[in-house]
């Protein structure tokens, strides 16, 4: 929690160092643990705070395509703006904070850009994955072969939806 009501107007800057305990806060959380470096730079506005939050650091989740731990970089900047008033916001860059409130919650914030920074696809590179696992997907993936991409040939997008509007 962060207390801005004895701040003063301007830029502030608050530093937090987040570990496995952070992580294991979330109970389905995809991060098991991890060391993130955040910096917030806090600008108190009249009527609304201006948060920059900076992210750096590694953190372990899962790898798609093994289940085995994995290390991953996570970096970014994002900014997020603090408004006073009653009124609900849809906008996800917005938090409405009730006219009363005194202080700022990061935590939520931290965990969710921290978890945005993810890449797309967890994997290990090419040969590191679990070899025991790799062999278990290869026995029971179905793998293409040459004939069974001539079969998809036949098929007809068009004769299938014709089919369904009938």
């Amino acid at each position: 929690m962060i207390p801005f009501v004895g701040l003063k107007n301007g830029v502030h800057d608050f530093e937090f160092e987040i570990s496995d305990s952070f992580f294991e806060a979330y109970e389905y959380s995809s991060i098991t643990s991890g060391n993130v470096h955040v910096q917030l730079s806090l600008d108190k506005k009249e009527t609304m705070l201006i948060g920059v939050y900076t992210i750096k650091g590694t953190v372990s989740t899962l790898c798609d395509r093994c289940n085995d731990p994995i290390n991953v970089p996570v970096k970014g900047s994002y900014k997020l703006v603090y408004k006073f008033g009653n009124e609900e916001e849809l906008d996800e860059s917005l938090v409405v904070l009730h006219p009363d409130t005194y202080e700022i919650d990061a935590e939520p914030a931290i965990y969710e850009f921290t978890t945005v920074s993810l890449p797309k696809r967890l994997v290990h590179p090419q040969g590191e994955c679990n070899e025991e696992m790799m062999e278990i997907l290869s026995k029971y993936s179905v793998n293409g072969s040459e004939e069974d991409d001539d079969e998809d040939e036949d098929w007809d997008d068009d004769e299938f939806y014709d089919d369904e509007e009938e």
